[in-house]
């Protein structure tokens, strides 16, 4: 047995990926499925496209490799984090569709309970801040307007999961209710510190802790397949939410390390070792990964939309077909258009976590065209990495490490690599293996069925495609920056 099949559940798609015994890419399948808007601000999956896209994708990959189900020694999980969904214990029919990690319904309730003192309890205990983003408040919706499933989950009859364990209850045939650390901690109703479920957090919420799923390392058995989906039955052996698993995929094993994924929306994170850094610019305390019963922290600091605003250009303005135009507009952009973007279309996320701020246009002149917007997009992506990185600077001092990692759709686009390099004022790293996220799950579990090394020789063998190094004067870097801040500001003051 020597392949491992990583599954890669993502907010637009679901992906595949066949990796080989050396970590190589064999074979891989996605597929795109909607989004739903029931009303603004709030965004839906429903759960039999997230499952039924999976399972596609899945056996296409094994399919295009040629190669038997016998071969694969394990699977390995990635998924979007946040996103809630509960689903009946003796049917497995989920009760509403899956409210997603972008969704700002409950944002007056998160205001009701700042306002109530919650907050400094919280986030002691969790790492993160009170925000819609995070499942905890999504849970208590479902509960709360969905007829019936108070009383049921009080009964025991409904489970909650996040999107890794709703998978692997429909993989295993609904055997195995199981989660990870990382996807745990991003709940809200999880003690990073203890590594337990809060009792008093769920308390508060109204959650039953008997919804809740069993807590496991990142690398450790969840589970077997139902054999009628590949003809044998493959152990689930890893799982981590995405932006950890790309975490792992690009070896930040050493405190300092530093990384940033550019998918839907972006995500750094500063490894912190076994420290659990609180935050003083409103960043996130999180666990990084879980391994051997050992948790390692890290500072995270989450931006909601990033590629999510080309696909914005592309399909909500029309004024592209697909999203490699962009590259090209942006290097055809008169000089003398200063466009900027602030794409806050579901709110601001860190450092500010300003949920009700909507996005805005600044600088438009008579001239602007479609590849001004197209620049100022790609921009606005580098101008809230900066955010981040000022934030985690300024928590974590002298030990983050200046070189910033960087994968994800987006980071194939030098224009936009080199521009970020430009505004932070560090060296920015692509590594030749871009899909970090699925590379970081199929590591798990194929470390965990012992095909795979351990942390230090896997970091060993990461390959750097190109540095991109700073080119722009610190006088220009910091009028832009400025600039950018004053924007932000007043997309706040709305």
């Amino acid at each position: 047995m020597s392949y491992i099949l990583a599954i890669d559940q993502g907010t637009t798609s679901s992906r595949a990926i066949l990796f080989d015994g050396a970590l190589r890419l064999v074979a891989q399948a996605q597929e795109e499925f909607p989004q739903i808007y029931p009303a603004p601000g709030w965004v839906e999956h429903d759960p039999r496209d997230l499952w039924s896209s999976v399972a596609t994708v899945a056996r296409a990959a094994v399919d295009r490799a040629g190669i038997d189900a016998r071969e694969i020694a394990a699977i390995g999980i990635t998924n979007q984090r946040e996103t809630a969904l509960i689903w009946d214990r003796a049917t497995g029919q989920p009760i509403h569709n899956a409210i997603v990690w972008q969704d700002r319904r409950t944002a007056d309730l998160c205001r009701d309970l700042v306002t109530a003192g919650h907050e400094t309890t919280i986030t002691a205990r969790t790492g993160l801040l009170l925000d819609p983003y995070f499942s905890a408040t999504k849970v208590k919706w479902l509960l709360d307007h969905v007829e019936g499933a108070r009383a049921k989950a009080e009964a025991g009859e409904l489970l909650f999961g996040t999107v890794d364990t709703f998978l692997i209850w429909k993989l295993t045939g609904g055997r195995a209710h199981v989660t990870d650390a990382t996807n745990a901690a991003r709940t809200m109703l999880f003690d990073i510190g203890r590594g337990v479920w809060d009792a008093e957090i769920c308390g508060l919420l109204g959650v039953p802790m008997a919804m809740l799923p069993e807590v496991k390392d990142c690398a450790a058995p969840f589970g077997m397949t139902r054999a009628d989906l590949f003809g044998h039955e493959i152990p689930i052996l890893g799982v981590a939410g995405d932006q950890q698993a790309a975490t792992c995929g690009q070896a930040c094993f050493r405190p300092g390390m530093m990384k940033s994924t550019y998918g839907t929306g972006c995500f750094a994170l500063l490894n912190t070792g076994a420290e659990q850094v609180t935050s003083r610019n409103r960043l996130l305390t999180t666990i990084a990964y879980q391994l051997g019963g050992q948790r390692t922290y890290a500072l995270e600091g989450s931006i909601f939309i990033a590629g999510a605003v080309v696909q914005w250009l592309r399909d909500g303005l029309k004024l592209i077909r697909e999203a490699g135009e962009t590259h090209a507009l942006a290097l055809s952009t008169d000089p003398g258009q200063d466009l900027m973007i602030v794409p806050a279309f579901t709110g601001l996320g860190a450092p500010w976590w300003k949920p009700e701020a909507r996005g805005a246009v600044f600088g438009l002149t008579r001239n602007s065209g479609p590849a001004d917007f197209a620049r100022a997009a790609l921009e606005s992506v580098g101008y809230q990495t900066r955010d981040l990185l000022e934030a985690m600077r300024a928590d974590w001092g002298a030990g983050a490490e200046g070189v910033l990692r960087v994968d994800g759709g987006m980071s194939a686009s030098d224009w936009t690599m080199q521009f970020l390099a430009d505004i932070i004022g560090a060296p920015v790293d692509r590594p030749v293996m871009r899909e970090t996220t699925a590379l970081g799950a199929a590591w798990l579990a194929g470390m965990q069925a012992g095909l795979y090394p351990g942390p230090d020789e896997f970091a060993a063998n990461w390959a750097l495609d190109r540095r991109f190094e700073p080119r722009m004067d610190e006088a220009t870097r910091s009028t832009k920056y400025a600039r950018w801040g004053r924007a932000v500001q007043a997309v706040m003051a709305v």
